[in-house]
């Protein structure tokens, strides 16, 4: 999937921390512009953006604002992902994720996405820590 999509993620606030959950938090932005090569083919005269499309928005999101000393994280799972309304060309996305530590070497990416309209989707990952060498 990467590598198909033009959209790029855009902060918009801060990574920060929840002293009292310890997790973290971070919004982006992203435009979805009708020069999108996934519009040509899903549904020209009705382009929608695809869900698999939002869900690489919101990965590209979490990788970009990692928790600070996790060192690296390696996508491990889907957990979930929950599509409400449909994204068109010229919609921005609103991406606010939420990383949780899960135990061990294990992270959450909790995300909510909307456009103007509202909710767009909801989508979590689990991440984790990529072992050191020794």
């Amino acid at each position: 999937m990467t590598g198909t999509v033009l959209a790029v993620p855009r902060p918009v606030r801060a990574p920060a921390r929840d002293a009292d959950s310890g997790a973290w938090t971070a919004g982006f932005t992203v435009a979805v512009t009708g020069d999108e090569p996934v519009f040509a083919g899903h549904y020209p005269d009705f382009p929608i953006f695809p869900g698999v499309c939002v869900m690489e928005c919101v990965r590209s999101a979490a990788e970009t604002a990692p928790p600070p000393d996790t060192g690296g994280l390696r996508l491990a799972a889907v957990e979930s992902a929950r599509f409400l309304s449909a994204v068109h060309p010229g919609d921005e996305l609103t991406v606010d994720i939420t990383w949780s530590p899960r135990g061990g070497d294990t992270w959450r990416c909790a995300a909510k996405v909307a456009t103007g309209r509202g909710p767009a989707a909801s989508v979590r990952l689990r991440y984790r820590q990529e072992a050191t060498p020794c």
